[in-house]
């Protein structure tokens, strides 16, 4: 099982790079940040991918990447320019985990002009920005028309040190999402159970059996990544719980986990040590 962590773009670069560089020499397997204006009132919030351009600088082995970028406030164009750079320093190593992006108040589109867009609106979104987001890192000349982004005679050449370009990791759980990821995303993300009364596991049990129909449909198959931090699973409390939980959702299928990193000022709060005994564990 590939095993990532969440860092968090809150601090001054000279402080931030002590984790990611503490990511890497664990030994996990990617290193993700949330890509927001603001989120849940943490402050300061700096800019995923200014953050990963530093991290692609300062690192050499983990991969780097984005959980998740959302059509909520990045035009396709100016983020695939930064896809491509960033795909180019890290020498190959930048994932693209893309999201419909949420509704709570003061989201990202709800900062940024007042609005919030209802799902199947946020749904729309999330499909033409995927699909233009495709042709644009594939090049090397994209024109395109679309309901919300438009793009004419777009020049990304040469493209990006990935091929035919660097992987999606697209997350949605609705009938929508999970067809778009059978479609486009080399992972699938999910954050596990979405409706009162539901379980994690059976929350993912469920969502599985129904990727599995959509990638039988598109003739592929994709990774399926696990953010952890269901209140109801216990993934930091202790090595042990980490290992038991580890297990099920890898036998249940779940290729792909995204622990995160401690941090006390977010609903993610634990013992660092737990961390490294994880990393530890994976080693040994």
């Amino acid at each position: 099982m590939r095993v990532g962590v969440v860092l968090w773009p809150i601090a001054s670069w000279s402080q931030a790079r002590e984790q990611w560089l503490a990511a890497e020499d664990l030994g996990f397997d990617v290193a993700w940040v949330y890509d927001h204006i603001a989120w849940r009132g943490i402050t300061p919030w700096q800019d995923a991918y200014t953050t990963l351009a530093a991290a692609a600088v300062e690192t050499s082995r983990i991969r780097i990447g984005t959980l998740v970028t959302s059509p909520n406030f990045r035009h396709p164009l100016p983020t695939a320019h930064a896809v491509k750079a960033i795909d180019d320093v890290s020498g190959g190593r930048l994932e693209l985990g893309i999201g419909a992006g949420g509704v709570r108040r003061r989201s990202d589109a709800g900062i940024l002009d007042g609005v919030e867009w209802p799902p199947p609106e946020r749904a729309d979104r999330l499909a033409e920005w995927v699909e233009l987001m495709d042709l644009l890192l594939r090049g090397p000349r994209t024109t395109y028309e679309g309901r919300f982004w438009s793009v004419h005679d777009a020049l990304t050449e040469p493209g990006c040190v990935q091929r035919p370009r660097v992987p999606f990791a697209i997350a949605g759980t609705g009938p929508r999402g999970i067809r778009l990821a059978a479609r486009y995303a080399e992972t699938w993300v999910t954050a596990g159970a979405s409706r009162p009364g539901v379980s994690c596991f059976d929350a993912v049990r469920d969502q599985l059996s129904r990727l599995a129909e959509a990638c039988a449909a598109e003739g592929r198959e994709v990774r399926t990544l696990l953010r952890t931090g269901d209140p109801d699973e216990p993934w930091m409390d202790s090595i042990e719980a980490y290992r038991d939980l580890a297990g099920r959702y890898a036998e249940l299928g779940v290729t792909d986990l995204a622990l995160h990193w401690p941090h006390e000022r977010s609903p993610f709060a634990s013992d660092r040590k737990v961390l490294e005994q994880i990393a530890a564990d994976r080693a040994s």
